[in-house]
């Protein structure tokens, strides 16, 4: 096991934070493309008060997002959707392991806008690190839309729901 620590450390990004998994840091790695600064759960929670973009579909969305989240989509995702944020807002985009978020966030950083974070390891890390997320009515729950199985394997904590 502390091999496979040290393999998850050496192949880590240099700016990218630590997960709960090694393995998981490591699949990360080799997705992620760093094109979006990333923001770790423990930053974001320290943050004052960042506008929180969710970038999975409505369906995930329902089940749980983080709180005080906007939906903005992939598939659906339009600048129309944040026209009204001013481009130096603190914006910190998630889905559920980082990837579509990553995507997102850089048509932001192209459409202008100066401050955005990708939230290193999505909903999947936060709920793993054991904060909180809220249903469509805002009420606390432990479910969380796992996308799928084969990418559900990296949600370790909460409920997973398909």
């Amino acid at each position: 096991m502390a091999l496979l620590g040290f393999v998850a450390c050496q192949h880590r990004q240099p700016d990218a934070p630590a997960t709960t998994n090694p393995l998981y840091s490591v699949m990360l790695h080799g997705l992620l493309k760093e094109s979006v600064p990333f923001v770790s759960v423990a930053q974001l929670r320290q943050q004052p008060a960042p506008i929180l973009l969710d970038t999975r579909e409505a369906p995930e969305f329902a089940v749980s997002h983080l709180r005080g989240a906007r939906l903005v989509g992939y598939d659906t995702f339009s600048l129309a959707a944040v026209k009204d944020l001013p481009k130096n807002a603190p914006l910190v985009v998630y889905c559920s392991v980082g990837a579509r978020s990553e995507k997102i966030g850089t048509q932001l950083r192209h459409a202008g806008f100066t401050n955005v974070r990708n939230l290193y390891g999505g909903i999947f890390e936060w709920v793993n690190e054991g904060q909180p997320v809220v249903t469509e009515v805002n009420q606390p729950t432990t479910r969380v839309h796992a996308y799928s199985p084969t990418w559900g394997i990296w949600l370790r904590r909460g409920q997973k729901v398909y």
